[in-house]
């Protein structure tokens, strides 16, 4: 029997110190568990993706003097890290490191490297091109790293050699569909290789990017054998009761492939483990979490200890307002109302509501009085001229340049709070409504926004969002009798064109055969195209779906076509 570990931790890009220190209490925890072997993510030192850091020789220098530190901690215990190398390369490998009595044995480096969607790999690694068999106790390990175990043509099918079991070390970056893709996978290659599959994954929040963790152990028989927590640090312990392959205790070396031999672990604890499995949610609670976790680390990681929110009265920012207080508590939380002349009875007497249910600090600043000195000071240029979007910008600028002013007075971070569904077809202002350090709906349709906001209301036995929130038709309130359909397609019908365009990459033409009607479809596509433009100079959102602003949709901003 061995004991396998799987240490799905929260490292952060950069923070090589801090990365170390939970890698060495879960080492400490793995061995007080009798583990014989503990696994690491991909990037565990350094965080994913370390991105341009690479490049940095003191950075890779620091990493190096890492590495050796982990290996001092192998002492009794096999230890498998996520980890950079440079062997002499000006790109380093994404490497397996393989520690054990204190030293390094050996490195997997990283065969397959993704170059689409939010990947860059080729970029700012150097692809391996050797695969790596670790033999344990007499039981051949395969060792792969993330995009390696994705492909049917990867290292794997190079060893000849029957594999007792393979490891995938992984960052695997969130989506919605991401886990049942990921599950297929690793079910497939297990089927296909005859062996169990020891898969580790990164957890928490970098940047736009989320990790879930749910690392899992897949039978060979393509079964789910155990499963760690849902964006969660955890240390999964499973006992693999098996004995080495009669060919592989007369293995004699294939060429081309490398071998780490390790005979020298611990033995397990006596008392099995108990086979972990994660609890099952609704995906509508799956996409509340992942919302919170962005939120948490995007704060604590980047040092900031309240965040500042808008609070319009609106579905959008009373949403953001739930996630922010549920991610980082309502003392950390601050909501600023400006009222102007436009703002209705209903969305001012909402806001208050929301603020005071939350318990979070709300500030007010009516905005009449400096929307007035404007339009004085620009009437002399703006003579003769009706009013027109101009104005209404004007105001959510004002917001914007408010709430930008208490963030650098008081160091709080400003949540924007516009959802994917105007981010899309730009109905946002440059500097308004727009400013800010994180969008937490920036991945977020319009409909999604209204069935997260009443699942978290049913949580309560007391709802949070007051009624009037779900029933106003949504408006930005920057002129009289303001509605968005008098600029948007109703949403439920705006979301499903964006969804087939954005994120199935439909042509219009392809779209309207569906049975939608082509101005509509033809008048979306021009919106989404001709705002590039404002995405560009947008803050940074939370992936969820499969192709998000920013990482993963990359378009001209000078672009004339359109279809």
């Amino acid at each position: 029997m061995i004991r396998i570990a799987l240490a799905q931790i929260n490292s952060c890009v950069g923070d090589l110190k801090n990365n170390y220190y939970r890698i060495a209490r879960s080492i400490a925890l793995a061995k007080s568990r009798g583990a014989q072997l503990v696994i690491f993510p991909e990037m565990a030192t350094t965080g994913y993706p370390p991105e341009d850091l690479l490049f940095k020789k003191h950075f890779t220098d620091e990493v190096s003097e890492i590495n050796k530190k982990i290996a001092h901690l192998s002492n009794g215990i096999c230890v498998i890290v996520g980890t950079i190398e440079m062997s002499g390369h000006q790109k380093p490998f994404d490497s397996a490191l393989i520690c054990a009595n204190k030293k390094i044995l050996g490195a997997y480096h990283k065969v397959c490297l993704p170059n689409y969607g939010v990947f860059d790999e080729k970029r700012h690694f150097t692809a391996g091109t050797t695969p790596l068999v670790l033999v344990l106790n007499g039981l051949s390990i395969g060792l792969t790293i993330c995009e390696d175990i994705w492909h049917d043509d990867g290292p794997l099918n190079r060893l000849l050699d029957k594999l007792s079991l393979i490891i995938n070390l992984s960052s695997s970056p969130y989506t919605t569909t991401k886990y049942k893709e990921r599950l297929r996978i690793l079910k497939k290659r297990a089927l296909k290789y005859k062996a169990d599959i020891f898969y580790v994954n990164m957890i928490g929040g970098q940047d736009e990017l989320l990790f879930d963790g749910r690392s899992q152990v897949i039978t060979k028989q393509g079964k789910v054998a155990a499963e760690a927590a849902f964006f969660e640090e955890d240390l999964l312990l499973y006992d693999c009761l098996m004995k080495p392959r009669k060919k592989d205790s007369k293995r004699s070396k294939q060429p081309k492939i490398k071998y780490v031999i390790l005979n020298t672990v611990m033995a397990p604890g006596s008392k099995p483990v108990r086979k972990q499995k994660a609890k099952k949610i609704p995906l509508i609670e799956e996409i509340y979490t992942a919302l919170k976790i962005g939120v948490h680390d995007y704060a604590s990681k980047n040092s900031f200890q309240k965040v500042l929110i808008g609070l319009s009265g609106g579905i959008d920012s009373a949403l953001t307002a739930l996630v922010a207080c549920d991610a980082l508590g309502r003392e950390n939380v601050v909501c600023v109302t400006m009222p102007s002349k436009y703002s209705s009875k209903g969305t001012k007497k909402d806001a208050k509501i929301l603020a005071n249910r939350l318990g979070a600090r709300v500030i007010e600043i009516p905005i009449q009085n400096i929307f007035h000195k404007f339009i004085v000071d620009l009437s002399p240029v703006f003579k003769n001229m009706p009013s027109d979007s101009t104005e209404e910008n004007i105001q959510a600028r004002i917001r914007g340049v408010l709430l930008m002013a208490l963030s650098n007075k008081f160091g709080w971070l400003v949540l924007s709070t516009g959802n994917k569904s105007e981010t899309s077809c730009g109905y946002s202002t440059l500097y308004g409504d727009m400013a800010g350090g994180l969008n937490v709906l920036k991945d977020i349709y319009k409909t999604t926004v209204y069935d997260l906001a009443r699942w978290r209301n049913e949580r309560d036995k007391k709802p949070l969002i007051p009624g009037g929130i779900f029933k106003r038709m949504p408006s930005a309130e920057l002129r009289p009798n303001q509605k968005d359909q008098d600029t948007l397609p109703a949403y439920p019908l705006l979301d499903k064109i964006l969804k087939w365009y954005i994120e199935e990459k439909l042509s219009g033409a392809k779209i309207i055969k569906k049975g939608f009607d082509r101005t509509v479809v033809n008048r979306v596509i021009h919106m989404v195209e001709t705002s590039e433009h404002k995405r560009r100079q947008a803050p940074p959102g939370i992936k969820i779906t499969n192709v998000a602003f920013g990482r993963d949709r990359r378009f001209p901003i000078t672009n004339r076509y359109r279809g």
